[in-house]
């Protein structure tokens, strides 16, 4: 029997699946890896670990169940998040660790794009809004304040990119990652000459840009020997992972959202035309040539509590991290709707949509001496997820949607899903897939082959059994806590950019 491997290298992991040509879900494997914070704002990744872990999770996928199993691989699609640099020389060697979507270090180089008069061109051109996540910032820093690394660069790449030049010997790029580094025109799919000359770089110090469908790789030979696999096996160049969760959860035509909370978190709709914002608040990236998938990220989701887990969390008792986590979630259930007034934002990673704030900072707020530690847990909770619906909220005065799909390793646990049910006040439909994005992959992946004559089509074939509604009582709750939410998230923007001047001089 034929299937596809799929393959996400996403913030925290490798994940690898094998589908059939129906899109029924094989078997799966993760591999982890760390990401470093070697300074305050800076978050990067280690591009070799990451490599050698989807080589050896692949490989043992195929050698564990595929290979038994005597499927046939019919063809490898690839996806991976979005927003990494990593700098190579001439002989593809990485010269120090990528930078990923979380760094905060580019701010006076955004500021700066944002002031130019290059930047609301570059940001109507190229849908990516200015910020310290996007690439553009980040090669601007590089040239900046490491002129070494910049001279000896040979192509800035993305983590996706890496992987995919190592397994082919090919520097290439799908539309829809550059779609994501504010260089790439999204209208005439090319590189955009403005922000090239912001960037201080020529279009041949980046990858040859292809369509999402492209299938024009092939693995080299030692990789084909290694895995197994015929040297003709198709390599389906795939999209980006935000995009491919939303196609992942059915949506690509009007009406519908989907709300996906991983380590960070986004809100989303798709559609055949660029979602327009006067504030330049929202995204729009390429799921392929003519789909556009618009909305808003956050840099805190399930990152920020997996934070609070490991500073606050019981591990007496030699408890695994997931079990102190689950021990946490019964203590936010223990306690009503608003955290008996104790608010918590979330912006330990800075923040993207709808405040664009890199310097952004944590902060719990209401605090009385009555207040306990399941509290503190209920807040952390509701704070991540006011934050996921403050960007809803916005995105749906420019589109209407009514219907809400969620995915995605957090959102879809039972109290996190409820919450959020709450806060927004309309049903919330999960996803049976346990991974839109895999799923997404698939899909994408099998429209190419020819099981799907179109994207709609592979949309409609995805299940959403399971449905949540909202508890009105706890609705308005939420409402008068979140108007609160919302001011301190604005009003402090001073008393942010104070306290991060503070923390950088230490």
């Amino acid at each position: 029997m034929d299937c596809l491997i799929t393959i996400d290298i996403n913030t925290s992991a490798v994940k690898v699946h094998a589908f059939d040509m129906n899109g029924r879900l094989l078997c799966w494997k993760k591999g982890s890896y760390p990401t470093f914070h070697p300074q305050p704002d800076y978050s990067e990744q280690d591009p070799e670990q990451i490599f050698i872990t989807t080589l050896y999770i692949l490989k043992n996928l195929l050698n564990e169940y595929v290979h038994p199993k005597k499927y046939k691989v019919t063809a490898i699609c690839f996806s991976s998040s979005m927003h990494s640099v990593l700098a190579v020389d001439k002989n593809g060697t990485p010269l120090g660790n990528a930078i990923i979507w979380a760094d905060n270090r580019g701010v006076k180089e955004a500021e700066a794009l944002k002031q130019s008069p290059y930047g609301e061109s570059i940001f109507n051109t190229t849908g990516t809004p200015i910020h310290p996540m996007s690439p553009i910032v980040k090669i601007t820093w590089i040239k900046n304040h490491d002129k070494e690394r910049f001279a000896q660069t040979h192509k800035f790449i993305s983590l996706k990119e890496y992987v995919i030049k190592q397994l082919t010997g090919e520097y290439v790029v799908d539309h829809s990652i550059a779609s994501s580094t504010g260089l790439f025109d999204i209208h005439q799919l090319k590189w955009n000459q403005d922000s090239l000359d912001f960037a201080g770089i020529t279009a041949d110090r980046l990858s040859e840009p292809l369509s999402v469908f492209n299938t024009n790789l092939f693995l080299k030979k030692e990789y084909c020997f290694t895995l197994g696999l015929p040297a003709k096996t198709t390599l389906i160049v795939g999209a980006s992972d935000g995009c491919l969760a939303t196609l992942g959860a059915g949506i690509v035509g009007s009406g519908r959202a989907t709300i996906t909370i991983g380590s960070s978190g986004a809100v989303r709709v798709a559609g055949k035309e660029v979602l327009k914002d006067e504030k330049n608040r929202f995204f729009n990236y390429l799921l392929a040539d003519g789909y556009y998938v618009s909305g808003g990220p956050t840099n805190n989701g399930g990152v920020v509590f997996e934070w609070f887990a490991r500073q606050f969390g019981d591990f007496s008792g030699d408890l695994d991290f997931e079990d102190v986590v689950n021990d946490l979630f019964k203590e936010a259930a223990q306690v009503k709707a608003g955290a008996d007034g104790l608010l918590f934002l979330p912006y330990l990673l800075g923040e993207r949509a709808p405040l664009w704030n890199a310097n952004a900072r944590g902060m719990y707020f209401g605090l009385n001496i009555s207040h306990e530690r399941k509290h503190f847990v209920r807040a952390t909770l509701e704070g991540i997820l006011f934050e996921i619906y403050s960007i809803g909220k916005i995105l749906e005065t420019h589109r209407n949607f009514d219907s809400l799909y969620i995915n995605g390793a957090y959102a879809s646990l039972p109290i996190w899903t409820q919450i959020l049910t709450d806060m927004y006040g309309k049903n919330i439909y999960v996803n049976d897939h346990h991974d839109s994005v895999a799923l997404g992959t698939a899909l994408l992946g099998l429209t190419q082959l020819g099981a799907y004559r179109n994207l709609e089509a592979a949309a409609a074939t995805v299940k959403s059994s399971e449905i949540y509604q909202p508890n009105l009582k706890n609705h308005e709750t939420y409402m008068k806590y979140f108007e609160i939410f919302e001011n301190l998230s604005y009003k402090l923007k001073s008393e942010f950019e104070q306290i991060v001047t503070l923390q950088q001089s230490l």
